[in-house]
């Protein structure tokens, strides 16, 4: 699915139209997923699957209840601190930002249908596609999301 750069005004003028499958606030950025974009793929017989953070999914559940929700967790908090001081990219204040609101993703994990541990990427891919071809295998079609990464 394509990236939309919206104003502010419009962001909130699709909220209000209810044109969002799922909205949030994520790290001081909103970010949304258009529903007539998930309808377009569905309609053509085809799943979507959703790169989103714990408010979008839970969002997600509240109105699509057959969809299949992945929590994808890091090994540990520490790692994940590790990570995101790693990539050189974030102040300081950015990533105490990042680790707290991690924190509060951690507890609603078990909300999730499957939980994935990314302590090595291959596994984690090849777990997240069984989860999808399990999904699949009782719906539609499926693509190998290993080798979109």
């Amino acid at each position: 699915m394509a990236y939309y750069f919206l104003s502010d005004e419009e962001f909130d003028r699709r909220v209000a139209a209810g044109d969002f499958l799922e909205w949030a606030w994520v790290h001081g950025h909103r970010y949304g997923t258009l529903r007539q974009e998930v309808e377009r793929v569905t309609g053509a017989g085809s799943s979507v699957v959703l790169e989103i953070d714990v408010q979008g999914g839970l969002m997600v559940r509240e109105r699509v209840p057959e969809a299949v929700l992945v929590f994808v967790e890091p090994p540990s908090m520490d790692e994940l601190e590790r990570r995101l001081r790693g990539r050189g990219t974030e102040s300081e204040a950015d990533i105490e930002r990042r680790l707290a609101n991690a924190r509060e993703e951690m507890a609603k994990a078990p909300l999730y249908d499957v939980r994935i541990v990314n302590d090595d990427l291959e596994r984690a891919c090849l777990e997240l596609q069984q989860v999808i071809d399990t999904y699949e295998n009782n719906g539609g079609p499926s693509q190998d999301v290993c080798d979109q990464a």
